[in-house]
C-alpha cells in the first residue's frame, strides 16, 4: 500500500500549496506510528488526468491511500480536476478506487468554490469506491482567512495552521482503518410516510437482506417532533453536549442521542426535497451539533438512501457528505449512497434491478 498524490496545479499557480505539501510530507516521513504500519510514506505523484486514467485503468488506485491536491484559478475553475471528476462519475469506472482511503486539498485564489470542488472530488471519488475518514477536507482560501479561528486556539499563524492541518488530512488518511463489528448496530433515520414513501420501501429491502447480521433501530422524526437548532454559544452547547442534552429536549434527547451513541453506523433515508433533504433531517443533521461536541464519532460510519422524483440526487448525497462527514467527523464508506428515481408511491418496486442493487447495498454495509 503507497500514498498517490494527485495534484493539479494551475497555469497562475503560486506555489503555496505545493510548499505546504511539502512540509507536511516532511512531517509525516518522521512519523513513527505510520512506519510501523508498513505503509510507504514517499508519494507516488501524479500531475495529469492522464496519468490517472491509466493508473485507474491498470487497477493500480485500488486498495491505495490518495490525496487529491488541487489548486483554483480566480474564477475558481481547475479543468484537470473536472476532467478527472467527470472520470470518477462514469458508472463504467465504479470500482476504480475500490478498497482505497483519500483525502482532499483545495486551495483557491478567493474565497469561494473550495469547500464545492472539494465535496464533488470526494462525492465522485466514493463513488468508485474510496473511502473517506472524518473531515478529510483542507480548504485554503487566497488570503487563509478561513485558518483564523484555529489559528487564534492554536497560537499560529495562519500558513503555519494550513501546513498543520494539510499534516492532519495526511495522518488520517494513511493512518485510517476500519472498525469491524461482527453484529454492527445501525440507526436508521427518516422523515417519512410508511403508507407513500419509495425511501422506506427501499429501506425495507435493504433491510431484508441485512436479516440477522445487523440490529437495527429506526427512529422517526416526523410532524414536528424535532425543532431545529437555535445556534446557542460554543460554551453553552459544549455544556449541554456533556449532559447528554441539548436547550430544546425533546425526542432528539429522549430517542436520538442515545441511539446515535450507541449505533456503529447512521442510515438517513432521505427522499429528495427541493435537490435538498427534508427539513426534519436537516434540523436532525443541526442538532447533532450539542452530542458532537462532547462525544467522539469519527469510528461512525454514515451511509445515505436518496430517493429523487426527478432528479438532483448527486446534490443531496454531497450535502450529507459536507454536513456529516467533513463537518461531523462521521466516516464515509466506499459507495456510500444509493441513489435512485421513483416519483409515484411505489414506483421504486418498478426500477430495473432494485432488488439486485437493494442487495448488493446490505452486502457492502456488512462488509465495510
Amino acid at each position: 500500500m503507497k500514498l498517490y498524490i494527485v495534484k493539479f496545479l494551475t497555469d497562475e499557480s503560486s506555489g503555496r500549496m505545493e510548499k505546504v505539501l511539502d512540509k507536511a510530507l516532511h512531517t509525516i516521513a518522521s512519523c513513527t506510528e505510520l512506519k510501523e504500519k508498513g505503509l510507504q510514506l514517499r508519494p507516488q505523484v501524479i500531475q495529469s488526468p492522464e496519468e490517472f486514467f491509466v493508473a485507474a485503468e491498470n487497477g493500480l488506485l485500488q486498495n491505495q491511500r490518495i490525496l487529491f491536491a488541487v489548486e483554483l484559478d480566480k474564477g475558481g475553475i481547475n479543468l484537470d480536476a473536472y476532467r478527472l471528476i467527470a472520470y470518477l462519475n462514469s458508472s463504467s469506472h465504479k470500482e476504480a478506487l475500490k478498497k482505497s482511503v483519500g483525502g482532499v486539498i483545495v486551495d483557491g485564489q478567493g474565497s469561494l468554490f473550495t469547500k464545492d470542488i472539494g465535496r464533488r472530488i470526494v462525492f465522485g471519488a466514493n463513488m468508485a469506491g474510496c473511502s473517506f475518514p472524518g473531515k478529510p477536507l483542507a480548504e485554503a482560501s487566497s488570503d487563509l482567512s478561513n485558518f483564523k479561528v484555529l489559528s487564534n486556539l492554536w497560537q499560529l499563524s495562519v500558513l503555519e495552521t494550513y501546513t498543520k492541518v494539510c499534516t492532519s488530512v495526511m495522518k488520517k488518511i494513511l493512518g485510517f482503518t476500519f472498525e469491524t463489528n461482527e453484529i454492527p448496530n445501525i440507526l436508521a433515520i427518516h422523515a417519512s410516510n410508511h403508507k407513500t414513501s419509495n425511501s422506506l420501501l427501499l429501506w425495507n429491502m435493504i433491510k431484508e437482506h441485512l436479516g440477522d447480521n445487523a440490529e437495527i433501530e429506526d427512529v422517526s422524526i416526523r410532524n414536528g417532533q424535532i425543532q431545529d437548532c437555535r445556534g446557542c454559544r460554543y460554551e453553552e452547547c459544549l455544556h449541554f453536549g456533556e449532559n447528554d442534552t441539548c436547550f430544546y429536549g425533546g425526542v432528539i434527547v429522549e430517542k436520538v442521542y442515545p441511539a446515535i451513541v450507541k449505533s456503529d453506523i447512521l442510515m438517513l433515508i432521505c427522499p429528495n426535497y427541493n435537490d435538498s433533504v427534508s427539513a426534519n433531517i436537516m434540523a436532525f443533521i443541526n442538532r447533532l451539533t450539542a452530542v458532537f461536541r462532547a462525544k467522539d464519532l469519527s469510528h461512525k460510519k454514515v451511509y445515505a438512501l436518496v430517493v429523487s422524483g426527478y432528479s438532483g440526487g448527486d446534490i443531496v448525497a454531497q450535502q450529507i457528505i459536507g454536513a456529516l462527514n467533513m463537518n461531523k467527523t462521521l466516516i464515509l464508506p466506499g459507495n456510500f449512497a444509493l441513489l435512485e428515481t421513483a416519483n409515484n408511491p411505489g414506483d421504486i418496486m418498478a426500477v430495473t434491478d432494485i432488488e439486485k442493487r437493494a442487495k448488493a447495498f446490505a452486502e457492502k454495509i456488512l462488509n465495510a
